[in-house]
């Protein structure tokens, strides 16, 4: 006789109205091997659960009434334009409610570079955002051909989210800082040309800016060394000229 193993996990997502967020919560909900609660705040829809993450006992109340296995952190303030004008609100949510989702769950930390997916609106990621410069072939655009990115597909990510938690569940000696991120380089000039290629779109009206002139301080080059997961077995990477186009197919 054959005996299957029926337990079900439970994950918590905060963050589940965001671009990262959405994608993580529908890669769980996707397994039988997982029961998936998402958490948002000002975007909350009537799947999501309201929580203001900034709230001590809020955060304690829904942990201690879900009692999820494995919490999955993606709120955040991530444009770093807004990070520099408002520094006390970012504190609350990317710090305060970081420690008290840590004081609820003992944890570990994965690193993710820009990332892009399906989207709302073409400004929720820094990478689609591209596609107003280029779909408006009217205006001249000077865009940054110097930093070097590594765009990578939310959906991979929360592939590779589950795949470390379901892992963590087997061995608690997995823990620490992990990163993940696709392994093919673009700055946003090469992203703006790849995006117009595949929508036959003209490239004469942009150009690539060598100046780097940003209004925050951004590394040149933002590689992650995506080691640690690899050699888990863990590897899942589209490549960005294929996932882009389903993307921005919507806003064409």
């Amino acid at each position: 006789m054959q005996f299957i193993n029926m337990t079900t996990h439970r994950v918590l997502v905060t963050g589940a109205s965001g671009l990262l967020g959405r994608a993580i919560l529908k890669e769980f909900k996707a397994s039988s091997s997982w029961e998936a609660l998402g958490l948002a705040f000002s975007r909350a829809r009537a799947d999501l659960k309201k929580v203001d993450l900034t709230d001590r006992k809020a955060v304690n109340d829904v942990v201690n009434e879900f009692k999820p296995d494995v919490i999955i952190h993606s709120a955040a303030e991530r444009s770093v334009d807004v990070i520099e004008k408002d520094p006390e609100g970012t504190k609350r949510i990317n710090l305060d409610a970081t420690q008290f989702l840590c004081e609820a769950a003992g944890y570990g930390v994965l690193r993710v570079p820009v990332l892009y997916g399906e989207i709302e609106k073409l400004s929720e990621s820094a990478v689609t955002v591209l596609f107003s410069k280029v779909k408006d072939t009217s205006t001249k655009s000077l865009i940054d051909a110097k930093q070097q990115r590594f765009p990578t597909l939310v959906d991979d990510i929360a592939y590779v989210i589950r795949e470390l938690s379901e892992k963590k569940l087997q061995d608690p000696e997995i823990k620490g800082i992990f990163h993940w991120s696709n392994n093919e380089v673009y700055t946003k000039y090469d992203m703006a040309v790849t995006m117009a290629k595949a929508f036959g779109i003209s490239t004469e009206h942009i150009a690539p800016d060598m100046s780097s002139s940003s209004t925050a301080n951004r590394p040149d080059n933002s590689q992650l060394d995506c080691s640690r997961i690899e050699n888990l077995g863990i590897n899942k990477r589209t490549k960005f000229s294929e996932a882009i186009v389903d993307v921005l197919k919507p806003y064409l």
